[in-house]
């Protein structure tokens, strides 16, 4: 049933959460960057403190089903420890840039009140990761979480709150949604905060953009992969069965497809298995497609699940299950195609195709089919190829040689800022082009004043135009 969107009751609960998120951010408003900085780190530290780190990697496997303990614990760590160093980098108090060649002085100012909606899969790094963005901008943040991973994200929230305590900063800078937390009243908090901030379903991206509220969502992963004639094909694999399995899965930046030149398809297939790959036949494909998805959605059954517990649910061999994921060979893409979508789990699928054209062709069908925007990659030592998907595809990030769950949402390899929220831009219906950053929860107040005046004459501007096709 349906709950009515204006429920009183909710309505006050929300609204009192907001009052209390503005309330805090009164009392915080004359920190200086070093508090500042200092109330993040104490968010980054409740959840990298290796305790705190297992404790909510195994609430998160126990309520979700998702994932496992050992790869969250790191997801948990890793993401914080990144962003906490791109953060203490970056100046969100006062000034924060000078440009005295054009008269020009930025001031950092807070959004407001952050409405931050969390997946299933990432319960507590996604929330810690939003709420020391936000913080950095001297922003309160309301978590509104998945309601299978509540338990996990209240915790999360609950010591975050304790970090922030703990230094004499506002609690009330942090706060959760009070169970049970329905779609109604996330509804409400997007329309009532200054921001509204989703990563995970699409539904609450739509939601949140329809609410009325500035609003920053990101689209859905399929990502494709190419392994062309020139790539090191034992690296290539190494890191591909890395970023797979990692987590189970549940990343959106997970290879979803490969996409392998027919030159190196055989020793590239090879390079696979001996890391741990099961190539499924024809029967086991059949086996696979019947389980994976019911009623066109995916299985919970075999979402995210280690491959031995997939395996069993599928009804495969037993060889199958000890393989660390399982792959399949497909022709084709788009809806009559499954294994083209976006999975969530340790099934790869594999395309065979001549050369490099088609393996760009291939990769566009499967992205104009889902994850437009999003991101692909490239095993190759002809950094041309890689340009040249840069060049021509309609995605916000291209991977060359790396393991994408690694590197996508940002590596200490990798250029890229680390988060768990990555844009796709219009391609998705996106707000953002990039990687989501602290840069997305501040305001920017310009000081301009006067300069020598740059006004070029018009021969200068319009003179090609005229000599061309006259005045």
């Amino acid at each position: 049933m349906q709950v009515d969107a204006h429920d009183p009751l909710e309505r006050e609960r929300v609204d009192e959460l907001v009052a209390r998120g503005r309330a805090a951010m009164r009392k915080f408003a004359g920190a200086d960057q070093a508090r500042v900085d200092e109330a993040v780190t104490a968010l980054a530290w409740s959840i990298y403190k290796p305790e705190h780190a297992r404790e909510l990697a195994e609430l998160a496997v126990r309520h979700t089903g998702m994932g496992n303990v050992t790869d969250k614990i790191t997801k948990n760590q890793r993401k914080t420890f990144g962003t906490l160093r791109d953060l203490m980098r970056a100046k969100t108090v006062g000034i924060i840039e000078e440009l005295p060649d054009l008269g020009l002085v930025k001031y950092a100012k807070p959004v407001g009140v952050v409405a931050a909606v969390v997946p299933s899969t990432n319960p507590s790094a996604t929330a810690v990761n939003k709420a020391m963005m936000a913080v950095k901008g001297k922003n309160a943040v309301i978590v509104s979480p998945s309601p299978v991973a509540l338990t996990t994200s209240a915790r999360t929230v609950k010591l975050m709150r304790e970090g922030l305590d703990q230094i004499g900063a506002p609690v009330d800078l942090i706060q959760v949604m009070p169970e049970p937390a329905t779609k109604s009243m996330t509804s409400m908090l997007m329309e009532s905060c200054d921001l509204a901030v989703v990563t995970g379903s699409q539904n609450n991206v739509r939601t949140a953009y329809r609410s009325g509220t500035p609003a920053i969502g990101v689209g859905a992963g399929n990502v494709p992969v190419i392994i062309d004639e020139t790539a090191d094909l034992g690296a290539a694999a190494k890191k591909i069965c890395a970023s797979k399995t990692f987590d189970n899965a549940t990343s959106c930046s997970s290879e979803n497809s490969l996409i392998i030149l027919d030159e190196v398809y055989d020793d590239a297939i090879q390079a696979l298995k001996t890391v741990g790959g099961y190539l499924a036949n024809a029967d086991e494909k059949n086996l696979i497609a019947k389980t994976h998805w019911v009623d066109g959605r995916i299985n919970r059954r075999v979402l995210a699940k280690d491959a031995e517990v997939i395996a069993r649910e599928m009804g495969l061999s037993k060889t199958a299950g000890q393989s660390r994921f399982l792959m399949v060979e497909e022709t084709g893409a788009g809806p009559d195609y499954p294994f083209s979508d976006e999975k969530l789990s340790l099934v790869l699928t594999i395309y065979r195709v001549a050369d490099f054209t088609e393996a760009i062709a291939r990769v566009r069908t499967i992205l104009d089919f889902k994850g437009r925007g999003h991101s692909c990659g490239v095993h190759t030592a002809n950094m041309d190829r890689a340009r040249q998907l840069a060049e021509t595809l309609d995605v916000v990030r291209v991977l060359v040689n790396m393991a994408h769950t690694f590197g996508n949402g940002g590596g200490f390899d990798s250029g890229l800022n680390f988060t768990l929220s990555m844009g796709c831009g219009t391609w998705q219906g996106n707000s953002i082009t990039e990687n989501l950053s602290y840069r997305h929860f501040i305001n920017v107040t310009h000081l301009a004043t006067t300069i020598p005046e740059d006004k070029p004459s018009e021969a200068a501007l319009f003179g090609a135009h005229w000599e061309r096709y006259g005045r």
